[in-house]
């Protein structure tokens, strides 16, 4: 079925300028913006995750930011049903619309459905007990042998990823992997993929000069006023954890700053590495704003 409706996709590491040309689009087109961040999701977290300020917004509508509390847990799967149930509400008044991220999993699950898997609260809970009494290498191993393939592709230090595909191998005795083998789900509208990337080394430097714009602008009191929810899954994250690390007498300042800016590079390297698997991205430089608007008005 032919459509006109179109979602034009923005993604590539963090720090890379996805805000400032989400932005220029935005106008330029006269739509709404959805964000694809699962960190910017939470309304307690705002400069640990850059979340845009008003300014940078520049009046343009985005939704999915600030909207939920730290203390709720919200999936990729809830996600989609969210996201295709506000498109069919802006695609009534609009035939454009602009989804902008680096949460790899949150845009894959609105482009192509994610996959129907099983959980349980209970064997949730127990896995984390499980890493709260003996730490998270039992639990590294565990995975490592019942389902080599996830352990492969996703980050082995974070154990909300462990966690989570331990609770599916205990529920069903069959491997998470197994479960993401499913066909892309057909969308109602048009996709266009648009993938911004640099050198290396200007990434690195603009991660580096963010985190210090962060702590300029008063990252260590909010990381101070959310240490009392630090065990939550939303803040078993970069821009948190390495500051809890810093009130737990465990780093000094300076080697909390240097861990941040290290796990923001891992963590833009992991995000590339997500976004390059996808043959249907179109990938500029981010001062290419003339080749973007040319790629667009082709595609369009």
């Amino acid at each position: 079925m032919k459509t006109t409706k179109t979602l034009i996709v923005i993604v590539g590491p963090t720090a890379i300028g996805k805000t400032n040309l989400s932005v220029d689009l935005a106008k330029k087109y006269d739509c709404e913006i959805i964000s694809a961040d699962s960190r910017q999701f939470f309304k307690e977290m705002s400069i640990g995750t850059a979340k845009p300020t008003l300014e940078e917004m520049d009046g343009v509508v985005h939704h999915f930011v600030d909207f939920i509390s730290i203390k709720e847990r919200y999936t990729a799967g809830q996600f989609e049903k969210d996201v295709l149930k506000k498109l069919d509400s802006i695609f009534k008044k609009n035939n454009l619309a602009i989804m902008v991220g680096g949460s790899g999993l949150y845009v894959n699950a609105v482009c192509n459905g994610i996959d129907e898997i099983p959980s349980d609260l209970d064997v949730r809970n127990k896995l984390n007990e499980e890493l709260k009494d003996n730490g998270l290498d039992p639990l590294q191993e565990e995975l490592s042998k019942v389902d080599a393939e996830i352990w492969k592709t996703i980050n082995q230090k974070n154990p909300q990823r462990i966690i989570r595909a331990l609770e599916v191998f205990r529920i069903t005795g069959k491997p998470y992997s197994s479960f993401r083998k499913q066909k892309p789900k057909q969308r109602n509208f048009n996709l266009i993929k648009i993938g911004l990337n640099t050198d290396r080394e200007i990434v690195y430097n603009r991660i580096n000069k963010r985190v210090d714009l962060m702590l300029e602008n008063g990252l260590l009191k909010e990381v101070e006023s959310l240490i009392k929810y630090k065990d939550l899954n939303a803040l078993n994250t970069v821009g948190y954890k390495e500051f809890f690390k810093y009130f737990d007498n465990e780093l000094t300042l300076e080697e909390a700053t240097e861990l941040l800016k290290k796990n923001t590079r891992n963590f833009a390297k992991r995000q590339l590495t997500w976004f390059r698997k996808d043959v249907n991205t179109a990938w500029f430089e981010p001062k290419d704003t003339r080749e973007i608007s040319a790629y667009l008005k082709e595609k369009l």
